[in-house]
């Protein structure tokens, strides 16, 4: 984040780093929400938390940006430790609780600053605001909603409503049917106005099959635009970290090529019941040509990265891009 200082803040420096306007082939064009992205690749929440980079990480190649999770009331991290590297695996394990200076804040500041592509805004539930009573929780989001909308007039993008990060205490109760139904109701009421803004929400990847059948019911059922899949896992399956390794880490969302094989079935699956023209953004272990094209050739519309990032640099959004038109032949 230091080190993109520069770039988010002379524009001189942008204009020698951003890739040109025939860098990315015409074919690699991606029309979803109303919005266009050059190429698929974006970068997932949670890397720029306050809008601090935004015109940095467009410059460095990627399509479309994910800042946030935002919530309604500024609140720090998480106690640290709070964010462990497995090398081994290329994974991370994270339980930073959403740390942001609150959504009014955050959205002023990228309202500011603009930007050269989209832009997500994730939101999500404040800490001191308890899941229950349910009606306090979804106030809470709806406030964060109308600071995004606020910065959405002015700038290109869309709204993630993340109710599956396991770092916040319930947080996940908000995927239930019953829940999900009120609270993307609410925010589809907040909504109403024109412009509307386009609003997806991010499933966990630790659903069973039935329970995300019922969200994405919800879905389909509420108007939004699709869904962002997936999270970060509480599962720690197929590591090669040794287990007392990872045992001694402790709790958080694993995140990075393990995830890889439950976040692509659940795009199938989603894309199988949304049908062809909900959005799918697909996340999870995406660091590669072959682990891009096989989550597009599951359904997604659009990818997130982050880890990939941390392990194969700042470029990987240009490169990715690039593997995916050689495999497409453009």
């Amino acid at each position: 984040m230091a080190a993109l200082g520069v770039l988010e803040h002379a524009s001189v420096m942008r204009a020698l780093v951003r890739p040109g306007k025939n860098t990315f082939a015409e074919a690699l064009r991606v029309r979803k929400m109303g919005l266009e992205f050059a190429h698929p690749v974006g970068l997932a929440g949670g890397f720029d938390k306050n809008a601090m980079r935004p015109r940095a990480l467009a410059a460095l190649g990627f399509a479309h940006v994910e800042i946030g999770t935002v919530t309604a009331l500024a609140q720090e991290e998480n106690p640290r430790p709070n964010l462990f590297r497995l090398p081994a695996d290329h994974a991370l394990v994270n339980r930073l609780g959403f740390p942001n200076e609150g959504a009014d804040a955050v959205t002023k500041r990228l309202a500011e600053k603009g930007c050269d592509v989209p832009v997500g805004i994730s939101i999500g539930k404040s800490r001191a605001v308890p899941t229950l009573p349910i009606d306090d929780a979804i106030a809470d989001y709806v406030t964060s909603f109308r600071f995004a909308r606020r910065a959405l007039e002015k700038i290109k993008g869309f709204v993630v409503v993340n109710v599956s990060s396991p770092n916040t205490k319930d947080l996940r109760a908000m995927q239930a049917a019953d829940i999900a139904k009120r609270l993307l109701d609410a925010i589809s009421a907040e909504n109403a106005r024109d412009p509307r803004i386009p609003v997806l929400v991010k499933v966990a990847p630790d659903l069973d099959d039935a329970a995300l059948d019922s969200l994405l019911d919800v879905v389909l059922a509420s108007g939004i635009e699709g869904i962002v899949a997936t999270n970060t896992t509480v599962a720690r399956e197929h590591l090669v970290t040794d287990a007392s390794t990872v045992a001694s880490i402790g709790g958080g969302g694993l995140s990075g090529p393990p995830l890889r094989r439950r976040a692509r079935t659940i795009v199938a699956r989603a894309r199988k019941k949304l049908g062809p023209e909900r959005t799918i953004i697909g996340v999870g272990g995406i660091s590669d040509g072959p682990s891009a094209l096989a989550m597009l050739d599951a359904g997604a519309d659009l990818l997130q990265l982050y880890t990939g990032m941390i392990y194969e640099g700042p470029f990987i959004a240009r490169s990715l891009a690039r593997e995916i038109a050689a495999a497409r032949g453009c």
